[in-house]
């Protein structure tokens, strides 16, 4: 599922070329669940010669700003694209809704699964109680150690669980939590009232990392994600545990393991993120053949040699140019 890098990637890669541009139709609509407060009708005669006037994000949604307060919020879910292609361009397969600009331009919604969602709001209240409602702080300028004991204040259930609450913290998944809890040294299954202090400014600090690696490296490309234009991201080459069950541990080589919470998959290493107890590892661990993707990292910011991990020699921190 596209998580917030790719969701900001995207919009990074809208913004420059929206701004200013006028809707002239809306084309393509052959999915109309994904409609879920509008019609394709109802959305053109809205929109009709709207300028844009700001692309940004909330969490995983997608916000597109017109004039006269009008937006549109779109939830890319599992495997949903956004691409900005030429009119001409033929349109890519599962391509289900296509947002037609001034100046030749598509905005085309490209979803296999038809799980991703569009939403039409009148005004910036509309979108705001909408948003609201259902999102918790952004991880990027609104997080730290303080705000993150008040979000889990109280609650019991497994740190890595609520990571997926987008009402805790906006935007993140289940990749960029396994990525946070392993630099921040937590096991998934803690508790969360069982975290210190300590331990929730190192997780909010992780998590403002991982999602900050993610947006420079254009997004993470092990499945289906595109950016804007298309292309996929790099951070794929990054990952430290997410993946890579049975891999070494990139920090202290012991073999990363997977777990099942709920119905997720969840990577860590044992020795790193040592459980609070220990009968906290309540989940059963899968093989590593259980039909994961198996990633090789080849290179990156300040980080582990993947390569000594492996047996070469003895765990080096060594930096990379991009």
């Amino acid at each position: 599922m596209p998580e917030l890098p790719e969701v900001e990637t995207t919009a990074r890669g809208l913004r420059d070329r929206l701004i200013g541009r006028r809707v002239v139709g809306v084309a393509g609509v052959d999915w109309p669940r994904m409609l879920p407060n509008a019609s394709a009708d109802a959305i053109a005669t809205a929109l009709a010669g709207r300028a844009v006037t700001q692309v940004s994000r909330r969490g995983k949604y997608l916000l597109l700003l017109f004039e006269a307060g009008l937006s549109l919020a779109l939830h890319r879910k599992m495997s949903g694209n956004v691409l900005l292609q030429r009119t001409e361009e033929p349109a890519a397969a599962h391509t289900h809704f296509i947002l037609r600009f001034s100046g030749g331009l598509d905005l085309r919604f490209v979803d296999a699964r038809k799980f991703g969602r569009i939403h039409l709001f009148s005004s910036d209240v509309e979108r705001e109680q909408f948003l609201g409602q259902r999102l918790g702080p952004e991880p990027l300028t609104d997080l730290d150690g303080a705000i993150l004991g008040e979000r889990l204040r109280g609650r019991r259930r497994a740190i890595k669980t609520l990571l997926l609450d987008q009402s805790v913290v906006a935007g993140v998944g289940n990749l960029y939590a396994d990525e946070a809890l392993w630099e921040a040294r937590i096991h998934p299954e803690r508790g969360a009232d069982s975290l210190t202090r300590p331990e929730l400014r190192r997780l909010a600090a992780a998590i403002k990392r991982v999602l900050e690696l993610g947006i420079e490296r254009r997004g993470t490309s092990f499945s289906n994600y595109l950016d804007a234009d298309g292309a996929p991201g790099t951070n794929q080459d990054y990952l430290n545990v997410y993946g890579r069950a049975a891999r070494p541990c990139p920090r202290c080589g012991t073999p990363v393991s997977r777990v099942r919470l709920g119905a997720r998959s969840s990577h860590f290493c044992a020795r790193c993120q040592r459980a609070a107890r220990p009968d906290a590892r309540r989940a059963a661990i899968v093989p590593a053949s259980g039909g994961e993707q198996l990633l090789e990292p080849r290179g990156g910011l300040e980080r582990t040699d993947h390569r000594q991990a492996e047996g070469v020699g003895p765990p080096q921190r060594r930096r990379h140019p991009l």
